[in-house]
């Protein structure tokens, strides 16, 4: 079931759409070289940009942003401290050390190293040594630790990504979506902001090596604070970014490049399009009613709607005509009815893109009618019926 209802003017040219629930096919407000890619405004929940964003891809080195949500999770709960110290596994030091040629922090083998340290050289090394030496000391193997890893994904809402090992090197049955790392990204920064501020780290030293972070945002003055980036001979160079500007803050996931610069390249101008091609609209006060949808065999035919609190969107600057909305829900919706249920949703695209969700609710309680009114309710829904199965 879909209502229409027009706010304050925005959707007015969206009105056949809405009427008739078809979706018109538009194209992108933005264009990118990526294959994948997925952008939120991370205030609201605004998607932005969306590319391909449930493609499954090998996730390389951004399966660490998962590794690091469940390092952060055990030390939020207690399990963990910041200065508990891991043991160098022969396996950590031949698989992702020195001698593997890959990102490494240098432990040295059968050394123990504080978690702070493992946690830094992770996120601004990339080091496949340190996510492995955590792996062990938590779970016993990187096996063990991947399947935390899954558990722990599905867990936060991550819904298509399945991960085999701690530090994202190639292996089968290994992957992630452009939408998941997204919201993971959105995850740790609203959930752990005191680990959050190391991916803004621009390098970190181990055995008295030091590197820097590899992650290009960080040196373009654009208000970068991290995230990722990520290569595979399959899909290409891949890249997690977060802006902070002003009161503005954006996660952005994208895949599918062809090198190094363009990866840069193309992240700079979509995270900046962001910033400045959207305004905030507030189309919703707390406690205002959002629509009415039909109840069965209640004592009025309809009841109101709302959220739990105010509902904010950002729109096209340049065409904001482009927003179409819909509540969508089951009904008609049977009484009794409670004020406080949850009824439905409100679904708000910009263009193509199915940009935020909402939950609505029953603003009111709705008893069941007589039997008169119950009576009428059920012919007329006897003849809606009849007239949905004639027009199918």
């Amino acid at each position: 079931m879909v209502y229409r209802w027009n706010f304050n003017g925005l959707l007015a040219a969206a009105l056949v759409v809405l009427l008739f629930g078809a979706q018109s096919a538009s194209a992108q407000l933005f264009e990118t070289r990526a294959k994948q890619a997925f952008m939120i405004d991370a205030e609201t929940g605004t998607v932005l940009f969306s590319k391909e964003a449930d493609a499954r891809i090998p996730p390389a080195s951004l399966a660490k942003l998962m590794t690091m949500e469940v390092v952060f999770n055990a030390i939020k709960s207690g399990r963990l401290t910041l200065n508990d110290a891991f043991y160098v596994s022969e396996h950590a030091w031949r698989t992702g050390g020195a001698i593997s040629g890959t990102s490494t922090m240098f432990a040295e083998i059968k050394s123990s190293v504080p978690l702070e340290a493992l946690i830094q050289a992770v996120i601004v090394q990339s080091a496949n040594d340190g996510c492995i030496i955590i792996a062990e000391g938590m779970a016993g193997s990187e096996e063990n630790f991947a399947r935390l890893m899954t558990e722990r994904a599905r867990t936060i809402g991550l819904t298509d990504s399945v991960f085999v090992n701690a530090t994202g090197l190639p292996a089968e049955g290994q992957h992630v979506t452009m939408r998941d790392l997204v919201r993971l990204s959105a995850h740790i920064w609203r959930e752990y902001p005191e680990f959050y501020k190391y991916y803004a780290q621009e390098a970190f030293t181990w055995n008295k090596i030091l590197q820097r972070n590899r992650n290009p945002l960080l040196r373009m003055d654009i208000g970068a604070e991290g995230m990722k980036t990520g290569f595979t001979e399959e899909t290409g160079y891949a890249i997690v970014g977060a802006v902070h500007r002003g009161d503005r803050r954006l996660f952005v996931a994208m895949s599918g490049l062809s090198s190094e610069s363009e990866r840069a390249e193309e992240a700079r101008k979509m995270l900046d399009w962001g910033i400045r091609a959207f305004e905030r609209t507030e189309i919703f006060a707390a406690g205002e009613t959002i629509g009415r949808v039909s109840v069965f065999g209640g004592e009025q035919p309809d009841l109101a709607l709302r959220a739990e609190g105010p509902i904010a969107i950002f729109k096209p600057i340049t065409e904001a005509d482009r927003l179409v909305a819909r509540i969508v829900y089951q009904g008609p919706v049977p009484a009794p009815v409670a004020a406080g249920t949850r009824i439905g949703t409100l679904k708000v695209w910009i263009g193509d893109t199915l940009s935020q969700e909402t939950p609505l609710y029953a603003a009111e309680d709705v008893a069941v009618g007589t039997l008169s009114d119950r009576a009428m309710d059920a012919v007329g829904e006897l003849l809606v019926g009849w007239l949905r199965k004639y027009r199918s």
